[in-house]
């Protein structure tokens, strides 16, 4: 599920670092890793386990946020004869570092996923690893999973390839210089067939009925003595280089189930008054949606640069919910085995250095592709991988929930008092007094309630509210109506 992304920058000292600091101490985040961790991470990049092919030659090129050292995927993209295209994927395979039921291997079943805070993240494999022998940096030779992919010129799949290899990336680059490079016409060809294979595969997944959101990152600054926020539209790279990743994640499925044995990220169909619920969101909105036209096709259709479009697309993301991981063996695929957003069987198989799951998807899909069984610690620990994973995530989604509760506490905390016009975009079926009202400006989402017991929240309609709560730490923004 795409997730409200947040970035904060200012003095550690303030209401909001402070808050920030308290939330890791109350939901016990690791403040570091045990000395004995550490030693093995660090004994391992010394000495990691090295693939017999070589592909160093290949010159692939990494696309990730500015500063990240976290790198998990690198490409390199070109044309074939026959008018098609192919792919080739490099994957970190952390499983080249990392030994089954040694230290590092059991903290990173601790962790299960890489947690983001606004001030910063707690990666799920220590530095050493993540950042340095195992991440595919610019210039050096490291391990990885080597995807080849060929498309047809329609963009649809036609041949899938994986095994182990040595990689060295070129080029590090971040979204904004290969979107700049794409628009100015200065990209070299393995850059400018980003767009070229986005755009195709965009149109395929449309064919099948795919949502992808295209949702805003949130950016929170001290400014003046306050705090100030932006919001920042993700931008054409952003979901070109998605499309590749997916791509994978369909090819990854289809070798797993092929072969008879693996692990799925699945995804129910939303239930159709979650649907109806988001028609009467985007109504109160002024979100334009004829009833002739489908989710997914409207959220193609939304410009995530207008407010009221990314208002809506927050909102959207609860349709994403109840995602989860399926394990099958001997053949039995579960029921149902899609995942609705991507409308395809799919899996996590291309982020392992922040990513539990996805060491155990690349090695069920090396094993498929070469034809033989998966090693016995992955088949050992299958079983037991959909419920750690589901901790994990609760742990993710709520450092997500309560980041945005500090966050928008901060923005609004000099402001108690004040009327802003906003929006009802749900109310509880117990309790129709309390509910979720989404400002126009600042764009913030927070409680809502009613001045009375006897009088019901309009839903999705505008509504003036007043604030009546908001600091970092001790009260989540709260308001009711003016």
């Amino acid at each position: 599920m795409p997730r409200r992304h947040l970035h904060v920058t200012g003095a550690a000292e303030a209401p909001l670092g402070v808050a920030l600091r308290g939330l890791r101490a109350e939901l016990d985040v690791p403040r570091g890793f045990p000395e004995t961790v550490l030693a093995e991470a660090e004994a391992a990049a010394k000495a990691p386990r090295l693939p017999a092919r070589d592909a160093t030659d290949l010159p692939l090129f990494t696309v990730d946020p500015p500063g990240s050292r976290d790198l998990d995927q690198a490409m390199h993209l070109a044309r074939r004869a026959d008018g098609g295209y192919r792919v080739h994927y490099a994957i970190a395979d952390v499983a080249a570092f990392v030994t089954p039921g040694g230290a590092v291997d059991a903290e990173a079943h601790r962790r299960v996923t890489t947690l983001y805070f606004p001030d910063g993240r707690v990666p799920l494999h220590p530095p050493v690893l993540s950042e340095g022998a195992a991440s595919l940096l610019p210039s050096q030779s490291v391990p990885a999973l080597l995807w080849r992919i060929d498309l047809d010129a329609y963009g649809r799949r036609v041949a899938t390839e994986v095994h182990r290899a040595l990689v060295r990336s070129r080029a590090r680059l971040d979204y904004a210089t290969v979107q700049q490079q794409t628009d100015t016409g200065t990209a070299e060809e393995p850059v400018a067939l980003l767009r070229d294979i986005g755009r195709l595969r965009e149109g395929l997944e449309a064919e099948r009925g795919g949502i992808s959101l295209r949702v805003p990152e949130q950016e929170i600054t001290e400014r003046d003595g306050g705090y100030h926020l932006a919001f920042r539209p993700p931008r054409p790279a952003d979901a070109w280089n998605a499309q590749i990743s997916l791509l994978t994640g369909m090819a990854a499925a289809d070798l797993m189930t092929a072969a008879g044995t693996g692990i799925l990220r699945t995804l129910p169909t939303a239930p159709s008054g979650a649907v109806a619920r988001l028609r009467r969101s985007a109504q109160a909105l002024g979100v334009d949606w004829p009833h002739h036209v489908s989710y997914a096709a409207l959220l193609r259709s939304l410009d995530p640069d207008e407010p009221r479009n990314a208002a809506f697309l927050q909102d959207c993301t609860a349709l994403l919910r109840g995602a989860g991981y399926t394990v099958f063996t001997d053949g039995n695929l579960p029921v149902p085995a899609l995942h609705a957003a991507v409308a395809d069987e799919y899996t996590h198989c291309t982020a392992p250095l922040r990513r539990l799951v996805d060491r155990y998807a690349g090695e069920l899909c090396v094993a498929a592709a070469a034809g033989a069984e998966p090693p016995e610690w992955v088949r050992t620990a299958l079983p037991g991988l959909p419920r750690r994973m589901a901790e994990g995530t609760r742990r993710a989604n709520r450092v997500e929930r309560e980041c945005l509760d500090l966050v928008e506490a901060a923005l609004l905390m000099d402001r108690v008092g004040e009327v802003f016009a906003g929006v009802v975009v749900d109310v509880r079926d117990d309790d129709p007094t309390t509910g979720t009202v989404h400002l126009s400006d600042p764009a913030v989402i927070a409680r809502v309630d009613s001045r009375s017991a006897s009088e019901p929240l309009p839903l999705a309609e505008r509504l003036e509210v007043r604030l009546t709560a908001a600091f970092p730490g001790r009260e989540k923004a709260r308001f009711v109506p003016a």
